[in-house]
Parts: structure tokens; sequence; C-alpha cells
């Protein structure tokens, strides 16, 4: 989940290194470090704690001259952050550096026959094993020494690499872990995601599984791991280049909340074609949809809950069986595939360790994948057989929102794709649909800009130690992403409960004043959602709800309510959602949280 940059051209290295990784500390934040090669020697400066740390002892650069160098932003893994465990990291004689993202699963075995042959070792890190293990394999073929490195090792990495005795050059290897390099007309770049080189190239290439970049000034190689050149074709990413700044808001969550309708407008639009949605890169034909027997749908995190909603829908528009499985849980239960399944898996980076396997897992069993994900050119997007891209455009914050609200579209306009074509959808029901999906930006927008009531909420449950998230149905769904979104910035204890399960356990756990949010989006579960409401409010519980203009009556039950305008029940979560996000974002902000960059969290899962 570490971020890592690199750089090698006629401008100073450092400020460009420390820009990049200012735009990819979401992935990691417990330490930084840079390695940049002077004219002379390899200098390596880092430190636990925030990248300002290291801007402040280089003084933004301006410490580390040079134009050859790499760095890294920690998210740890093996060892506990600290000035020595962060990268990058040195071989004995300091003529090697190198920075990693991954976990190298044999380390220990490594580190054991490097200490026997006389290497000592400082850090807790399995990287360090990389460094001295380079070491021992380079006898002044940077090139051979880096693919016999990649033979020995076993498990995940992308790697920068720099040395001394080669200060022209910069290399980068990677396997299962993201990595992209780029050129503009003062140099190369190597990075862990797109936002990172974004204001100096929009050209990149994605590094493929064991692939090699020799990257100079004005160039650059790729080699397989056997040492072969290949060649490979740039991708062109159309991304706004502000879209990676905060624009003049507080926080890049909150930036991201207001993009929302944007975003939905943007997935949701050059799919509605001529009163029809028209997915195109589906490349399915009537039949092919018609002949899906199950779908199951395979995630992480919130794009799992967006699943759950998927499930609905799909079963609900199509009548189709569908299975939602955690991405981490999927390939190890040995999954039973049938031969007519479509397996979907949803990540916004297209990067997330166990959802990668999980589609490979799937692919392996001969099944045909989907995957929906935001990023361009991404690992999922390559290897999936379709990829339907949600066109978030870059999501900063550690807590997506506006990437989960592209998901819900892309999932709405597959059940009605998949309805429609197998017949279970009546003409009118679906224009019905179609135009209730157009009025979702407008509503969304509306709902952003009435926070205040929300935030004015909010600031009476700062110091809340338990809340607890109810709904039936799709209500479900979006419980469990408004609980989330609750308890990973704010650090309260928050909890999702099928409505209908309170009694068998759950219910003990309410006192008095606990906060208990229901959301009741479904008419037809209006009345059962109510009579959880009153159970909980009978044990002491203060009740939010978030329902419908429509529902009334919930007013009797609940001590507070937030109502959304009125849409197809299979599209609230778009829109019940959104004070859910508000509240929470008010909550962490009210108890001085780092909104953005929570603890012990990254962006992108990238290791198991």
């Amino acid at each position: 989940m570490c971020g890592i940059v690199g750089y090698i051209g006629t401008k100073q290295a450092s400020p460009i290194i420390l820009d990049g990784l200012s735009k990819l500390e979401y992935r990691g934040y417990d330490s930084a470090g840079m390695a940049i090669y002077d004219g002379e020697k390899i200098n390596i400066q880092k430190a636990a704690g925030r990248l300002k740390v290291l801007e402040n002892l280089t003084h933004g650069g301006e410490g580390m001259p040079g134009v050859c160098g790499i760095g890294h932003t920690r998210w740890a893994t093996h060892g506990a952050p600290s000035n020595t465990n962060a990268h990058p990291h040195f071989n004995a004689s300091e003529t090697i550096a190198v920075v990693h993202n991954g976990i190298i699963e044999n380390y220990i075995k490594l580190r054991k026959k490097l200490t026997q042959k006389g290497y000592q070792f400082v850090s807790e890190t399995d990287t360090e094993v990389l460094a001295h293990l380079l070491d021992y394999y380079y006898k002044g073929n940077p090139l051979e020494a880096i693919t016999k490195v990649l033979h020995r090792v076993e498990g995940s990495y992308a790697l920068g690499i720099v040395f001394a005795d080669c200060p022209d050059q910069v290399f980068a290897a990677r396997k299962d872990s993201p990595l992209i390099v780029g050129q503009n007309a003062d140099g190369c770049f190597i990075a862990s995601d797109v936002p990172a080189i974004l204001k100096y190239t929009r050209k990149v290439y994605y590094v493929d599984n064991y692939e090699v970049v020799r990257l100079r000034a004005d160039h650059m190689h790729f080699y397989t791991v056997d040492e072969e050149e290949i060649t490979k074709e740039a991708v062109t990413i159309e991304w706004d280049a502000n879209a990676a700044e905060k624009a003049g808001y507080e926080h890049f969550m909150l930036k991201e909340m207001y993009e929302q309708p944007k975003t939905v407008s943007d997935t949701l639009t050059p799919r509605v074609k001529d009163n029809d949605v028209v997915i195109e890169e589906l490349n399915m034909t009537d039949k092919e949809i018609k002949a899906v027997g199950k779908i199951h749908i395979v995630a992480c995190g919130s794009a799992y809950h967006a699943g759950m909603t998927g499930k609905y829908v799909l079963e609900g528009l199509a009548r189709i069986p569908v299975e939602v499985d955690l991405a981490s849980e999927f390939r190890y239960r040995d999954p039973i595939l049938e031969k007519d399944a479509l397996v979907i898996v949803i990540s916004q980076s297209g990067e997330t360790a166990d959802t990668l396997a999980a589609l490979r897992e799937a692919k392996a069993k001969g099944v045909k994948v989907l995957g929906i994900v935001n990023v361009v050119g991404s690992s999922i997007a390559r290897e999936a057989d379709n990829v339907m891209y949600t066109w978030a455009g870059p999501e900063i914050a550690v807590a997506t929102t506006k990437a989960y609200s592209a998901q819900l579209i892309a999932l709405y306009l597959l059940g009605m794709k998949f309805g429609k074509t197998r017949g279970k959808i009546e003409d009118d029901m679906f224009t019905s649909m179609l135009t209730d999906l157009k009025r979702l930006p407008d509503q969304i927008e509306l709902l952003l800009n009435n926070k205040l009531k929300i935030q004015r909420f909010a600031n009476r449950y700062i110091g809340a130690k338990d809340v607890f998230f109810i709904g039936r149905g799709i209500d479900y769904a979006i419980s469990l992403e408004g609980s989330l979104k609750l308890k990973e910035i704010s650090y309260i204890h928050s909890e999702a409960y099928a409505a209908g399960e309170l009694k068998h356990g759950t219910i003990s756990l309410i006192e008095e004043g606990t906060l208990v949010a229901a959301v009741s989006t479904q008419p037809d579960l209006y009345a059962k959602t109510i009579s959880n409401m009153v159970e909980v409010k009978a044990r002491g519980a203060f009740v939010l709800a978030v329902t419908c203009e429509e529902n009334k009556e919930i007013e009797k039950a609940a001590d507070y309510v937030i109502y959304i305008p009125e849409t197809n029940p299979y599209f609230a979560n778009s829109l019940a959602i959104i004070p859910l996000q508000i509240f929470g974002y008010y909550v962490a902000v009210g108890k001085g949280c780092d909104v953005d960059k929570p603890r012990n969290l990254a962006k992108s899962v990238t290791v198991e």
C-alpha cells in the first residue's frame, strides 16, 4: 500500500519526488524518505511521520540536490513506523538504494542466508533483504542483478532502484503491486499511481508483472525478467489534473463528496442513449446475457457494500441469483463457479490485491469476469475479460465517497440492461427508471447543499462511544456503508445490522442514549423498519431516521428525521448515503481527526 515515486532528467529531482509523494500519501503515511544521487554519491534522508517532516528536513528538497532519485511514503507491514524502518534502504556500502511496495514472503529465509554470508541488517523490514540481495548479485550490470533478485524473491513488489555507479539510470520492477512510468521533455518518472505524475505527463506505461524498466533522462526501455527487451504502448490519461488538488476545500473528502453529482452524471450519461441502456464495454450479446445463470460479485470494503446493493438490484430487476463475496475470502473457500456464471469484481483502484486474486481464481476456473474499476489501465482492467469504467476521476481521500457512488450507478445500469434483455422489465417501468436515473445528480446536489442540518446534528455526537446502523434489504446495504464511513474516519465504534436481526442478540447492546441510525427507503419495508425503531427506542436509544419524503409515519418512531427525495427504490442508496457521508465527515471533523488520512488505513490495499 506504500507509495513510490522516482525521477531522472534535467530538473532537480527532490522537489518533483516530494510533490509526487504528496499526491500518494493516501497510500501510507507512517514514514517517508528519498534517495538522491548528488553527482558523487547517493544521499538518503528519511523520517517517521507524515511527509511534512521529510519536507522540513530537506527544506522542500533544496537540501538534497541531484537530478536522479527515488522516494517512498510508507504504510507499515514489517517493522513498526520508525526512521530505521523507513524507506529507502541501502546496501552496506551505500551504493544501492531501493524503495518497495509489497511484501516479500520469503524474506526470513533470504535474510538468514544473507546473514550467513556476512550481511548485517539494521531494520525490521522485508525490503532491506532486497538491498543486500542486489548487492550480492551486482557485478557491474544492474539489469542482470535485478533479474537475478526477482528470480529469488517470492511475494509482491513494486520497486524503484538506483545504483551509485550508474547515476544516469533509474530502475523499476513490478509483480502484483501497481507501478507506472511516464516521460516528458524534462525526464522520466516512476510512480505507484497516476496522480503522482499527472501534472508532468498524461502519457503513461503500465508496468506488467515480471517486467523491469530502465529509465534515463530522455528514454526508457522495458525488459522481461529474463532480460529480453520488449515494446509497450502508452496510455493517455484523461483525468483533469486539478482533480487531484483540494481546490479550496478543507479536505479532499469534502471536495470528493461535492463531486458526486458530476461523477454520477459522467458514469451514467454515456451509457444512456435513445431511451435505452447501452453498455458497449460489456461485450455480451443478448443471447449471452440471457444465458447467464448466476452472478458472483466480489469486492472489498466500500466496493463490497456497493456489491450488496448490486445483489438486490440484479436479483430484483433481472431475476438472476446473485452471491456477494468478500474478495479476501473468495478464493480460500474454493468457490463453486457454475459454467453459466458471470463474476463481477469491483475496485476503485483496480489494484486491490484480494480482488485481483479473486479475478484470477475465477478465470482459472474458466468463468467470464467483468471488472468495474475507476482507473484506466489498472491490473483488473487489463486482466478482466471486459471492463466497465466508473469515470470518477482521481479519488485522494482514503474514505471513498464519489467512487462508491459511481459503482452504484454501474450496477444500476447492469441491472436494467440485464432485466430488459431477459424480458423482466416492462417498457413503461424501464422508461420511468431511466427518468429517475437522470434525476439523481440534481437530487444528490440538493442533499449536499442542505448539509448544515446534518452538520448540527453531527456536532451532538462527537463524544459518542457506540453507534448502530440498521436497515432491511437495500437499506441494510446502505447501513453497512454508512457505518463504515463513520468508523473509519472518526474512530467511533460503529456496526451495521439487518434490522430484523436485532432481537437475535444485538439489542442487548442498546443503552440509554445510544444512537441508532435507521435507514428506511423501501416502501414495502417501512412498517417493519418502524417496528424495529420502536424496539430500540423502548430500550433508550436515540433514533436517527433516513427515509423518503412520503414516509411521514416514521416521525412517530424517530427522534430525528432526514428526508431524501423520491426515487425508484432500487436507486435509493445513491441518495440515502449522502447524509450518512456528511454525518460521518462532520463527526470526524468535530473530533479533530485527520479526515483524509485516517490512522492505520491506506487508500489502495495492494497487499494481503
